[in-house]
């Protein structure tokens, strides 16, 4: 099909200059609504029973286990750190314990797969330079009130890398984000300094090349947004979130795209796909 940058001047330049972009009501309440049912319908769905695996970014070596590895290609459910008692026992419903859902929503899921899909984000990704973009990961984030986790300051190349680097966050905000409930905070023009350091896969399972860097939190600036904005976000861009202390959520729809023509999905990813994805379009 014939695709088309549906990106302005200013706003991408505000993208190369910041490292992230902002559109506000890029889905509608109804889209909204059908993401959320239908995440509601395969968390009625999961049976908690079989599975107790926690994400966390504080802990990534050691909460990374086989049923993570296997979630590339899978619809697999995360638990929240603060989730379980002394005796492993969860504390709250299971609704109110998963931390996320993922990674392959956009590539089995028909609900999730319609929107990643769209015209309207392969405009975005034809705007931003992408020939023969796919979905590399999708996940459902709930940042759960109380317990939400913090994800700690990270670079998206770090985790799914590409040579050259082509690596784009696409983050859809499903209900409004602000400094209470754990929004996305992020060091403007941080892009431009480069990648620091990668989360390899080897035969010992998963390690940083590099220790984490040091940030001044003073460099970071909050990105609230209101329910249906997505958020652009540069795969080099230094950016983070805290816990949601509060007691309303924080939903949203995150996907990760790379570029499939002229550079190589490294095999030390995380990721390590036994079907490669299909591109969204081929220009």
């Amino acid at each position: 099909m014939g695709i088309v940058g549906n990106l302005n001047p200013d706003q991408l330049q505000f993208f190369n200059s910041q490292g992230y972009l902002v559109l506000e009501s890029f889905a509608s309440p109804e889209v909204i609504d059908l993401l959320r049912k239908r995440m509601d319908q395969l968390l009625n769905e999961f049976d908690c029973s079989k599975s107790s695996s926690i994400f966390s970014t504080t802990n990534q070596q050691q909460s990374t286990d086989e049923y993570f590895f296997e979630s590339a290609e899978k619809i697999s459910f995360f638990f929240e750190e603060k989730a379980f008692d002394e005796e492993g026992n969860l504390k709250q419903p299971k609704q109110l314990s998963i931390n996320k859902v993922g990674h392959d929503l956009h590539g089995i899921d028909p609900v999730f797969k319609k929107f990643s899909s769209s015209e309207k984000l392969s405009g975005l990704l034809c705007s931003l330079g992408y020939r023969r973009p796919v979905i590399i990961q999708s996940t459902y984030i709930f940042k759960q009130p109380g317990i939400g986790g913090e994800v700690v300051p990270h670079q998206d190349n770090t985790f799914l890398y590409t040579d050259p680097p082509t690596c784009t966050g696409l983050w859809l905000a499903l209900e409004d984000a602000t400094v209470i409930n754990g929004c996305l905070w992020a060091i403007p023009g941080s892009h431009k300094d480069g990648l620091v350091r990668r989360f390899v896969r080897d035969e010992n399972g998963v390690h940083f090349d590099k220790p984490s860097p040091t940030y001044d939190q003073k460099d970071f600036v909050s990105i609230e947004v209101k329910a249906g904005s997505l958020v652009v976000i540069h795969g080099n861009l230094i950016h983070q979130s805290f816990e949601n202390s509060s007691s309303k959520s924080r939903h949203a729809y995150s996907l990760h795209v790379v570029d499939t023509d002229g550079c190589k999905w490294i095999e030390d990813n995380w990721i390590q796909r036994k079907v490669a994805p299909e591109p969204i379009y081929v220009r």
